[in-house]
């Protein structure tokens, strides 16, 4: 893992297509990024992969694309919100390269770093009601995070993913999964919003970008 107590390097962007600063950067700030050097391209991860065929590069792709400098296309990639976080990958990794982490992590700085593909993929939209919803009442409104999560998509989508998955919703109402009225709130919401505040203010002080 990398040293979270260390200073993060700032993001580098030199313009060129092939930067080994990117590289190092990888290895030292990304979560599982100081075992990448041990990959020795097997394919063993992408091979593995059951939704691979969706990736526009697999992992083993990827990590030697990370080795090669190319900072903008591998966080322009489609790879890391494909990930269904199944494990396989770093169960089956011969050398133990926690391919997982490193393709979540990566994720995590496209979209901090504000690569457009990584924030208009559907995991991003779902992770942002997600966070949504949690922030507000304290746990998940099914309702309300749902609608929220189709909105991102604009009012016609929204429209037509709510009556294709109707029956979906009159399911839960009918066994109770999920109910009428006000939503349901955790007590000291409050607490918790300044709780995630002060994490994610953390979280910048030790970013790079």
């Amino acid at each position: 893992m990398p040293d979270s107590s260390s200073s993060v390097m700032p993001l580098p962007d030199n313009g060129n297509k092939y930067d080994l600063n990117f590289a190092r950067w990888v290895y030292k700030n990304v979560n599982g990024g100081d075992k990448l050097s041990m990959c020795m391209q097997c394919g063993m991860c992408s091979g593995s992969c059951p939704i691979g065929t969706e990736m526009d590069h697999g992992p083993r792709k990827l990590f030697m694309m990370i080795r090669a400098g190319m900072k903008d296309a591998v966080l322009s990639s489609n790879t890391m919100y494909n990930c269904t976080s199944c494990y396989r990958c770093v169960v089956r990794c011969p050398r133990g390269v926690p391919v997982t982490y490193i393709l979540q992590d990566l994720g995590r700085v496209a979209v901090q770093a504000g690569y457009a593909e990584a924030k208009k993929t559907d995991n991003a939209r779902f992770a942002k009601a997600f966070n949504w919803s949690t922030r507000a009442f304290g746990r998940t409104d099914e309702r309300l995070f749902t609608l929220k999560y189709y909105l991102s998509f604009g009012i016609v989508t929204a429209i037509k993913k709510a009556m294709a998955n109707m029956p979906i919703a009159l399911g839960l109402l009918k066994t109770k999964r999920m109910h009428f009225g006000a939503p349901h709130r955790i007590k000291g919401t409050k607490d918790l919003r300044a709780i995630l505040d002060k994490a994610r203010a953390i979280e910048k002080s030790k970013q790079g970008f």
